[in-house]
């Protein structure tokens, strides 16, 4: 069976590669996932059960509920400033990956030139390229604080590109950037047109700055789409329910492959968000509070390690100097002497190589003694 040029030219997951290996090893301790290990809200799980109760099991709008719309858009004029109509301007989705996707489908035409800023979530490169697009790698540096900055975009050549994808806070280093640091970069989309897709999936885990989308900057909002969810914050990532935000043009358009592919974003899971934005403000503050006491430990120790390791402020990874040459070597020894699981930083792209992601999304005993037995193995 003949298979499109576009998808053999893709490799396999690097972090799946890992997790398989990582399966194979019993009573590990896993620093890799990039998933919370808090469940969701109860108040959201209850509204689910309850609407399965009742017999709520049929499609919504392809847009999502209605209501459910409302409150993203209140939470995010509240939250983060970001001003948009339910009817025309937000789409829920399976997900912010299936968000993302529709947005490289409907933005790249075959051939055009994407701005990727690296190193980054994986699935970045490979939906530019499924969407017949060509990806520029804007490689951020540890001495920016993998920021990115003008400069950075001149020099990857992103000004020939159509669109440019970036996570802010970022997976996986863990850097974020203030409304100052993202003036430059709207300058640049300004002066060469440029669709900026903005991946703001971890806004709610920001620890030291309020969190600032690129949207709100001027001239921007009309070249943006902003894509959140509640797979993070709300820890709901097995409800796979995200969200797009942007220019009702775009939105549009993005819905109109939403319709034909998934149809509308899981029914139970639109019952659980209504529920977790209307009443779970208090636990996810506690949540926020736990992440942010182990992202202190985390690079107090890697500190006291001799590891440098930049002071990532969001989301809930570290990005430490991997102590070898080889981060898959290191990985994968560590995770056979020590049972300790992290994932080479090569994987995310550009700028990675020579880092470790390490997830702070495990419980903090599991996280002490984790961190132990890094230490003795580089001892």
């Amino acid at each position: 069976m003949k298979i499109a040029d576009r998808v053999e030219a893709v490799p396999p997951s690097g972090i799946r590669r890992f997790f398989e290996l990582a399966e194979e090893v019993d009573d590990i301790i896993s620093l890799g996932v990039g998933e919370p290990d808090f469940s969701a809200p109860w108040a959201a799980r209850d509204a689910a059960i309850t609407s399965l109760e009742q017999g709520k099991t049929s499609y919504t709008a392809n847009r999502g509920k209605r209501e459910l719309r409302e409150l993203i858009g209140e939470t995010m004029e509240d939250n983060y400033d970001l001003s948009y109509d339910p009817d025309e301007q937000i789409l829920v989705t399976a997900g912010a990956s299936e968000a993302l996707d529709l947005a490289f489908r409907t933005v790249i035409e075959p051939g055009d030139k994407v701005a990727v800023a690296q190193p980054c979530y994986v699935s970045y490169s490979p939906g530019v390229t499924f969407a017949g697009g060509e990806v520029c790698p804007v490689r951020t540096r540890r001495e920016d604080e993998f920021k990115l900055t003008y400069e950075m975009l001149d020099e990857s050549g992103a000004a020939d590109a159509e669109a440019l994808v970036y996570c802010y806070p970022n997976n996986p280093t863990g850097a974020t950037m203030t409304r100052d640091e993202l003036q430059e970069v709207a300058t640049f989309a300004r002066e060469h047109d440029l669709t900026v897709l903005s991946d703001e999936i971890y806004a709610g885990l920001s620890y030291e700055d309020e969190h600032t989308s690129i949207a709100t900057l001027p001239g921007m909002r009309e070249r943006t789409i902003v894509f959140n969810g509640f797979s993070k914050e709300y820890a709901m990532t097995g409800l796979r329910l995200g969200y797009a935000l942007g220019p009702t043009e775009a939105i549009t358009a993005m819905n109109r492959i939403h319709q034909y592919t998934m149809l509308s974003a899981p029914t139970t899971a639109q019952y659980a968000a209504i529920e977790a934005l209307e009443s779970s403000d208090d636990v996810v503050a506690e949540m926020r509070t736990q992440y942010n006491r182990r992202r202190k430990l985390v690079l107090s120790r890697f500190e006291e390690m001799g590891l440098d390791c930049f002071r990532a402020k969001g989301a809930f990874y570290a990005f430490p100097a991997c102590p070898w040459d080889d981060g898959h070597e290191f990985a994968e020894a560590l995770l056979e002497e020590t049972k300790v699981a992290v994932v080479p930083g090569a994987v995310f792209g550009e700028g990675g190589e020579g880092h470790l992601r390490v997830s702070y999304a495990t419980g903090m005993e599991d996280l002490k003694e984790a961190l132990d037995r890094i230490e003795q193995f580089i001892e």
